[in-house]
Order: C-alpha cells, then sequence, then structure tokens
C-alpha cells in the first residue's frame, strides 16, 4: 500500500506562521562553484575557438559525431518537413495556440509618440525592434514546443527582424513537434546545439552562429549559468526559478480539480512548488485526501510526491484580508483564484506573475493556448518583474529636438544645474546657445 502524502499543514494565525514560510519559500538558484568554473571555461573557449568547439562540446556532451559545423545546422526546409511528420491533431493544436498567443501579443505593441511644446520644441520616444533575438530551446526527449511559440512569436510581433533558435539533439533525437512550432512560429534559423556552449555562441558568435542582442528561454543549470555570466553582453529574460502555483479557493471548487491543479506544477521536477490557501480548514482536508487518491494514477507519481512533501503546502487562512496578504506575500509565479467572484479579489493582487481568475480557468491553459506568456517570473520576483512580452524585444529612444527659442530657454536652466554640479563644460555647451 503506498504510503500517504507527507504535505505540510500550515495555519496562517498561529504564531512562527512568517517564519515557516520564509523557510517554505526559500530558494537559492545559484551554481556551486564546479558549476561555475565549467561554465566560464565553456564560454572561453567558444570566444577563442568558435565553431570548432561547438562541434567539440556536441561530440562530447551530446554523443554526436559530427565532422563540422554544417552538420549542426538545421535548413529551413527541415522544419516544414517536420509540419508534415506531425500529427494533423497535433499541427492544429500548434497553430491554434499560435494563432491565440499572437492576437494576445499584438495589443502589447508599442508605438513612438511625439509632442510639440509652444515654443517649437519637439520630445518624444522612438521604438523600435531588437535585431536579432535567441531562443534556447531543451532537447532530446523533452518537449517544449509551447515554449518555441511563447518566446518567438513575441519577438516577431516586436518585429525583430532574425530569430535564431538553439536546440540540442543529444544523441540524435530530435523532436518534430518542436521543429514544427518553431515553422510556425516563424523562427529563421535552427542549430543543434545546447548547454552553456550554445549560450556562449548566441552571445559572442562564431563563424556560423550570428551573435544576438537578447537571449530568451529555459535551460538547466549550466544554461542558466551561462545566461548570467552572458548578461551585459546580451539582455537576457530572466533567471527562472523552480515553476510555482499557488491556489487560493474558497472550498466551493471540486477537490479533485484543486489537487490537480497542485499536481500541474507538481510534475515539472522534484523543485517546483504547489501551494494552496483555503478558509476552510475541512476543505484543505479533502484536498489532500483528493491528492493521495489521484497520486497513484499519475505517470509522474514519484516527482510529484517529492515535489509535495519538499516543497507543498495546505495553509488555512483567517479569511480573505489574510489569504491576499499570504499570497501578495509569496508573489507566486501563476495565481489561481478559485472563488466565486474573482473579479472583487483582482484589485487586492499585487504581486502575481499570472492570474487565472474563476474556477474553470486551469493554470494549465495558460501553459499552452490561452494566449498570454506562460515565460513569468519565479521565486518571489513577480514582485518587480513581469511576463515575457513584445516589450522585452523593442527598445525606447528618446527623442529630443530644439527650437532656438526652446534651446535658449532650457540651456539657462541646465547652465544652473550643470555649474551645480561643478561640470562646466556641460555649463557651457548649453550657454552658447542662449539668446543674448
Amino acid at each position: 500500500m503506498t504510503a500517504p502524502i507527507a504535505i505540510r499543514r500550515l495555519n496562517a494565525a498561529e504564531q512562527g506562521f512568517a517564519h515557516h514560510l520564509d523557510q517554505l519559500l526559500s530558494w537559492e538558484s545559484v551554481s556551486d562553484d564546479g558549476v561555475n568554473q565549467r561554465v566560464l571555461e565553456i564560454i572561453a573557449a567558444v570566444r577563442s575557438r568558435g565553431d570548432a568547439a561547438l562541434v567539440e562540446y556536441t561530440q562530447r556532451f551530446d554523443g554526436l559525431e559530427v565532422a563540422s559545423m554544417a552538420d549542426l545546422i538545421l535548413p529551413r526546409a527541415r522544419l516544414e518537413q517536420a509540419l508534415q511528420r506531425i500529427t494533423a491533431e497535433q499541427r492544429t493544436a500548434l497553430e491554434t495556440a499560435a494563432e491565440r498567443v499572437r492576437s494576445y501579443h499584438e495589443k502589447q505593441k508599442q508605438d513612438s509618440w511625439r509632442y510639440t511644446e509652444a515654443d517649437g520644441t519637439v520630445l518624444g520616444q522612438q521604438v523600435t525592434p531588437l535585431d536579432r533575438a535567441g531562443l534556447y530551446v531543451p532537447g532530446g526527449k523533452a518537449t517544449y514546443p509551447s515554449s518555441v511559440l511563447m518566446n518567438a512569436i513575441p519577438a516577431k510581433v516586436a518585429g525583430v527582424a532574425e530569430v535564431v533558435m538553439v536546440v540540442p539533439t543529444p544523441r540524435g533525437e530530435i523532436n518534430e513537434m518542436v521543429l514544427a512550432a518553431a515553422a510556425i512560429a516563424g523562427v529563421d534559423r535552427v542549430f543543434t546545439i545546447g548547454g552553456a556552449q550554445a549560450v556562449a555562441a548566441l552571445a559572442y558568435g562564431t563563424e556560423s552562429v550570428p551573435p544576438v542582442d537578447k537571449i530568451v528561454g529555459p535551460g538547466n543549470i549550466y544554461v542558466a549559468t551561462a545566461k548570467r555570466h552572458v548578461f551585459g553582453k546580451v539582455g537576457i529574460d530572466m533567471i527562472a526559478g523552480p515553476s510555482e502555483i499557488l491556489v487560493v479557493c474558497d472550498g466551493q471548487t471540486d477537490p479533485d480539480w484543486i489537487a490537480m491543479d497542485l499536481f500541474s506544477q507538481a510534475e515539472h521536477d522534484q523543485d517546483a512548488q504547489s501551494i494552496l490557501l483555503s478558509t476552510d480548514a475541512a476543505f484543505l482536508d479533502k484536498v489532500a485526501e483528493s491528492i493521495n487518491r489521484l497520486l497513484p494514477t499519475m505517470e509522474r507519481a514519484d516527482i510529484i510526491r517529492t515535489s509535495l512533501e519538499e516543497r507543498g503546502a495546505l495553509i488555512h487562512v483567517a479569511d480573505k484580508a489574510q489569504a491576499v496578504e499570504v499570497a501578495n506575500r509569496i508573489a507566486p509565479e501563476h495565481l489561481e483564484l478559485s472563488v466565486e467572484s474573482p473579479e472583487e479579489w483582482l484589485p487586492l493582487i499585487r504581486h502575481a506573475g499570472a492570474i487565472f481568475m474563476g474556477r474553470y480557468t486551469a493554470e494549465a491553459l495558460g501553459d499552452y493556448c490561452a494566449g498570454p506568456n506562460h515565460v513569468l517570473p519565479t521565486s518571489g520576483t513577480a514582485r518587480f518583474s513581469s511576463p515575457l512580452g513584445v516589450y522585452d524585444f523593442q527598445k525606447r529612444s528618446s527623442i529630443i529636438y530644439c527650437s532656438a527659442d526652446g534651446a535658449s530657454v532650457l540651456g539657462k536652466t541646465a547652465s544652473v544645474l550643470a555649474r551645480g554640479e561643478s561640470l562646466t563644460a556641460h555649463a557651457r555647451s548649453a550657454e552658447y546657445r542662449i539668446k543674448s
């Protein structure tokens, strides 16, 4: 007989709750010294040896016999071929999801603007896309076509001229749905490389891989560490921690639904985090029963069990106000408001990557096809970060045009401030343009 899951139970009203919650949420996404040193060595090798280093690391880490970089380039025709190889049902699902993601992100586009002051001075903002973006996609048996759509489509909507995708193919394993998603999303170039070496290639460029302006997409600890090191040379989306979900429920949703929503994040990996808040203690008992009854039916039962026992929790809160307080303290990646009137809660929620409103809105819908991006801030960073979007692939340049009169008026103010900072050249530069 399978032992019941030992998922922790907490009460927000009890003394010491804040301390227990901090411990529960604690997550350090830092690399150990060994990983850090290996990543630095790989980056240095790619910078100095280019394609040769990429070929060598692919042979070593992916177990592939490749003669040259030419063996690691997938032509556009190969992506189109993948579209024909997947099932009609899979293609329809990908195209439907892509259209919804594209439609949502079209509304995020920012336009340039300007205005003219009375003296003829013109101020404004020019919005332009990045020239080239790099997309990292995990490879092998992992299937993440949804990540391809969520990362590539916003870039294309933003107007990025070239999207370069890197995806490892360990032991020659190629995922057709990933390549099909790349074709649908409009990915321009694909290289079958991965790991820290792929990140280094995107950041610095090689003879074959063009350098990009920004690197996005999920990866393992080596990929995350490499992204951290190349930041500054290129932009990055974020250093993501494990996936997480916070469900707030009033006790009126089917407990089996809630249990499965918790499973949906726990099955990602052992470090994923699933937390339930409810004002109904008896409902927490019902969900615990559902968890234990449904767990044996799950393919990834061992991963789910470890995740729930190590990082999961069922938390009793006294009332709506306390539920909101705890939710904002957690600042979750995914927040489900499985309550009667979610619209009444929405103005109270200050920190969340994505908010799923009502009993029928499963977080899984957001992962695949609702439309909003599934690349979200984790580990409490929703306090200051936002979902990936079109704005991540656009730049804003300030526009300043002064008329003669405007330069004269502004020059007097600039002169005073510049001399106050002892920057005489600044002051005189402005003063030259002041009308006598």
